[in-house]
């Protein structure tokens, strides 16, 4: 029927341009990696989480806790375009991503900033922080081994403390974020860590990602 279809002139042009956009609106998700290098790759940035009156709010954060705990080392997994990063204090930096455009940003933009070092998450080797950070990231994860991968590197690789910002709760996945619990991950895989502080979103989202943010501050200590 749909051969014959596609051979009546006027119905076969509609019917073949339905297919064609119906082939397009079901095409699989590529990935959470593929989907952060086409991102970058085709000049986009981080997302509102990382500009403006949001990264004002996580810097403040973090900066007052690096300054407290005397925190001398910091790695970040998901480090991106780098914007966040610069209302950042911190002694000592590694920013691990996935996407090589974004680590070209960071070091062009960090360039001959000796406390700042960026690569490729895929050249991680073992690497240690006093704190490890997961800014915006989990959500960002949909695949599960993915997931299960960065928040295990993110504990293993800290001797002291695990900064996570982001949403805690579960949700099917859509477009390319997939909520996550993470804190029952946490209580099930790292039990020699402590929840210390969670700290809410000075803005809460209000339907718009620009303005507001579904994110909160959680902070780990090892026991």
């Amino acid at each position: 029927m749909r051969e014959t279809i596609k051979h009546i002139p006027i119905l076969g042009s509609l019917i073949g341009r339905l297919y064609g956009a119906l082939g397009r609106r079901i095409r699989p998700f590529p990935g959470s990696a593929t989907y952060w290098n086409r991102r970058y790759d085709g000049g986009g940035n981080s997302g509102p989480g990382s500009y403006r009156e949001l990264a004002e709010f996580k810097a403040g954060i973090l900066n007052a806790f690096v300054a407290e705990k005397e925190v001398s080392s910091v790695i970040e997994y998901g480090s991106g375009d780098g914007n966040q990063l610069k209302l950042a204090t911190y002694p000592s930096y590694v920013g691990f991503d996935v996407s090589p455009t974004a680590i070209a940003r960071c070091e062009a933009c960090f360039r001959g900033d000796e406390t700042k070092r960026f690569a490729l998450i895929q050249d991680y080797h073992g690497e240690t922080a006093q704190l490890t950070l997961s800014l915006d990231v989990i959500y960002h994860l949909t695949e599960d081994d993915v997931y299960h991968s960065h928040m295990a590197t993110l504990f293993e690789s800290s001797t002291q403390f695990v900064v996570i910002y982001s949403s805690n709760y579960d949700a099917p996945q859509a477009s390319h974020e997939k909520r996550r619990k993470f804190t029952s991950w946490v209580e099930a895989h790292a039990s020699a860590w402590k929840l210390i502080q969670h700290i809410p979103h000075r803005h809460e989202f209000q339907g718009d990602s620009e303005e507001g943010s579904l994110s909160d501050f959680f902070v780990y200590e090892k026991l």
